[in-house]
């Protein structure tokens, strides 16, 4: 069964909002995007915020009018405001074997996604590993395919342990804003974890609504 578009939409904007980290990633990030963009995911993406560069991006890209490995400047997410990075592509056979026999053989758990991020290869990518690891297997779609579910998974458990984080002290504005710059993936995320991620989440919704302080005492003056 096909992802819900809404769903696609919002992966693919994390991707956007995430290629600042890239170098030359724009080659394999609009592979994907291609690839996994309907009309109705297009639609969805419009509706979201910043949402609408993406489509037209997508657009772009579609039509010919912007290159495979590229994007319109004034399309850049963040206005194009972070310094891209290089990334690590370079890979021996004995790592690459590595590399593929934990993709392979991942279990889809807990115990199972902290196994392979123990992985000597993993570690070896450094920070940018999941557009590192994307780069090396962008012609092998099925490996592309099983590891990028990894990924989601990864980053599944990732928003969940800084959902914990935010609730365990009080919230300043800082946090507040940027919660609300990331609310659309833990709306993402979150309810996969049943119950608990879906009252996670609405802890999350009661923070960004409750007032700064400052206003706050504002309105009691």
């Amino acid at each position: 069964m096909k992802a819900k578009a809404s769903v696609t939409a919002q992966k693919l904007l994390n991707l956007y909002r995430q290629a600042h980290v890239i170098d030359g990633g724009w080659s394999v990030l609009n592979k994907i995007f291609v690839e996994e963009s309907t009309d109705e995911v297009l639609k969805e993406l419009a509706a979201l915020p910043t949402g609408k560069f993406l489509a037209e991006h997508i657009n772009n890209l579609r039509s010919g009018k912007t290159p495979t490995d590229s994007i319109a400047r004034e399309l850049l997410p963040y206005g194009g405001a972070f310094a891209e990075k290089s990334l690590h592509t370079q890979i021996s056979e004995s790592d690459l074997k590595e590399l593929v026999s934990a993709i392979s053989t991942f279990n889809p758990t807990q115990d199972g996604l902290e196994k392979f991020m123990s992985t000597p290869v993993i570690h070896n990518f450094g920070a940018d590993w999941v557009a590192s690891i994307q780069t090396i297997l962008a012609n092998d779609t099925d490996l592309f395919d099983k590891f990028s579910q990894i990924a989601r998974m990864w980053n599944a458990y990732k928003i969940w342990m800084d959902a914990q984080e935010i609730i365990k002290k009080p919230i300043t504005d800082r946090v507040r804003a940027q919660l609300q710059v990331d609310m659309p993936e833990y709306e993402t995320y979150l309810p996969m974890f049943g119950e608990e991620g879906t009252k996670l989440l609405r802890q999350l919704h009661t923070l960004t609504s409750s007032l700064p302080a400052s206003e706050s005492n504002t309105e009691n003056a």
